[in-house]
């Protein structure tokens, strides 16, 4: 295929994936404004209050770029999962199989698909915190850099989720067992300097930490980990979660019997 034509097949995916998750905004877009306005009023003023400061900032903002990744991350991952399984589930996915598509572009697609949804997210639940508290940028190309490499890589995770799913309750497992604790483990809601140094170090092992504290970084200016850092690791697992993805499709896992 010329580049003219892996372009037009590339968004060709993307678009589909945007119309999907556009015409059923109830339960794509519209939840998440939901959940995270009630973390805000619940753990931002109802418990902040009481909490005080945070890494010498109020709670409510001190929070709200953790809860900001959360929804990206979670988005960008159920994106991906929910609509890839549906393809195998109803074996139109053999439509792509047999099509000249190089397994990449594929690749690039759903992703790309699901980091619209999770950025899209992203401003949604932006837009509502600044009811609740005063944003302010200390850093905008870090904060972009990081948000967008973070839907990124998990929405390449969803992919893996959904090539090695092989019912519809495989594809709530990972979600449930391994995103949400790592999520709410991952410096979220606290800092780990109150952490004693054991769990500081267990904590380093949360790859959602470097997330969520690069993230913070870049809105705050503060972080537990160094910034640099933080995108060191997302690349990385980015590159070796893009590795795997790509084999398990060229062997046809989970999609040839």
């Amino acid at each position: 295929m010329n580049a003219r034509a892996l372009f037009t097949a590339y968004i060709t995916i993307v678009l589909r994936e945007i119309r999907r998750f556009t015409r059923i905004w109830p339960q794509t877009l519209l939840p998440p404004a939901v959940t995270m306005t009630l973390y805000f009023i619940i753990f931002g003023n109802l418990i902040g209050s009481r909490i005080g400061e945070m890494g010498g900032f109020d709670y409510m903002s001190f929070i709200v770029p953790g809860l900001i990744m959360m929804a990206v991350i979670t988005s960008s991952y159920a994106n991906v999962v929910s609509s890839f399984f549906s393809m195998k589930f109803q074996r139109s996915v053999e439509e792509l199989l047999v099509s000249p598509v190089p397994n990449w572009i594929i690749l690039a697609g759903y992703v790309t698909g699901g980091m619209a949804r999770g950025l899209g997210i992203g401003v949604i639940v932006t837009l509502l915190s600044l009811a609740f508290t005063r944003l302010q940028i200390h850093n905008l190309p870090m904060v972009v850099v990081t948000v967008f490499l973070t839907s990124a890589l998990f929405a390449v995770g969803g992919f893996i989720n959904a090539l090695l799913a092989t019912k519809f309750d495989d594809v709530s497992i990972v979600p449930t067992f391994v995103l949400t604790p790592l999520t709410y483990l991952g410096g979220v809601f606290y800092s780990i300097d109150l952490l004693p140094d054991f769990w500081q170090g267990v904590s380093m092992a949360n790859p959602i930490l470097y997330m969520v504290n690069g993230f913070r970084f870049g809105i705050l200016g503060v972080s537990d980990v160094n910034p640099f850092v933080s995108l060191g690791m997302i690349l990385v697992f980015i590159a070796v979660l893009s590795f795997i993805a790509l084999k398990l499709l060229a062997r046809g896992k989970g999609i040839r019997h």
